[in-house]
């Protein structure tokens, strides 16, 4: 009695669909992709501190040399002036 019938269509018409695992799949993906623009902000942010550190150690620098400069100036001007 029972014959199996011959339905046309998309086999995927009448597959079970798993409504759960895709929500969790699209939201693994959502996490990756602001884990990789993170991740992508981190190190602009990194590379930027790195700049400001290397600015911030030629002013020290050039600041020690002027005042080197200018106690050398002064002992000359004691051994000239003596």
């Amino acid at each position: 009695m029972s014959e199996a019938k011959d339905i046309g269509g998309s086999r995927y018409l009448y597959a079970p669909f798993d409504a759960a695992n895709a929500k969790i799949e699209a939201n693994e993906r959502v996490m990756q992709e602001r884990w990789a623009a993170l991740t992508f902000r981190l190190e602009g942010i990194e590379m930027a501190l790195t700049r400001l550190e290397k600015r911030l150690w030629l002013a020290v620098f050039g600041v020690v040399s002027v005042i080197m400069a200018q106690g050398i100036n002064q002992l000359l001007n004691l051994n000239i002036g003596g």
